[in-house]
């Protein structure tokens, strides 16, 4: 009964790209992998501290990394890149100096570059972040889903699903709710749809967000 796959991975090769490219031996790939984990964890906290805006667009749509034998490169696309806005290079030194210090790695520069993302809320780690935001300052979900999906439609979406699990609301009995807007064809690998789970902590517990957003049918 409904085997649910990822639907990134599911469509690997078609319209969805590895976020990490590099090339290692069955030996190396565990450490490989925990770099990547590592480099990741370093941007998500240092960006979390370091920015507090009011808009509601300051996350980081996704990271991609690519690796070579002297370099690491890092590309953070963002909606809003307040790293570079503030006019501090330093920003970015330092969070350069940070990973490395954590990587720990002495014969390989690392290097990070942002990017803009033009539509941010055509990007579903963006639009689960403002659903988080929005639970939690206690703002009913069913209003919190609805203004997303009309944000996402807004920016030129084919269809959008949010998905809401947990204690929604402060309820004692978890539950599972779901909104769907225009289509969201999960069985066609040819339709690009991006995908994204969010964790959010709220003071009754953690709730889980899913976003599915369709783009386009390449």
């Amino acid at each position: 009964m409904g085997q649910k796959i990822h639907p990134l991975g599911f469509r690997l090769g078609t319209t969805q790209s590895h976020d990490s490219i590099w090339f290692a031996q069955p030996t190396d790939y565990s450490e490989n992998l925990k770099e990547d984990k590592i480099i990741r964890d370093c941007i998500k906290n240092y960006i979390q501290k370091t920015i507090r805006i009011s808009s509601g667009v300051e996350g980081i749509g996704r990271i991609k990394i690519k690796k070579r034998i002297d370099l690491i490169q890092v590309i953070i696309y963002m909606a809003v890149p307040m790293l570079l806005i503030e006019g501090k290079p330093r920003r970015i030194e330092e969070l350069q100096i940070n990973a490395q210090k954590k990587l720990n790695c002495v014969n390989r520069k690392l290097n990070i570059a942002i990017t803009r993302i033009p539509n941010a809320y055509r990007d579903p780690n963006i639009l689960a972040e403002f659903i988080a935001g929005q639970l939690k300052n206690r703002i009913p979900f069913r209003k919190a889903i609805k203004k997303a999906i009309e944000l996402a439609e807004q920016a030129g979406t084919k269809g959008v699903q949010v998905q809401i699990a947990g204690r929604i609301d402060g309820k004692e009995i978890a539950r599972v709710e779901w909104i769907r807007e225009g289509r969201v064809p999960l069985q066609t690998i040819r339709a690009k749809i991006d995908y994204c789970s969010y964790p959010v902590r709220t003071i009754y517990g953690v709730l889980g967000i899913k976003v599915w957003i369709f783009l386009n049918k390449e």
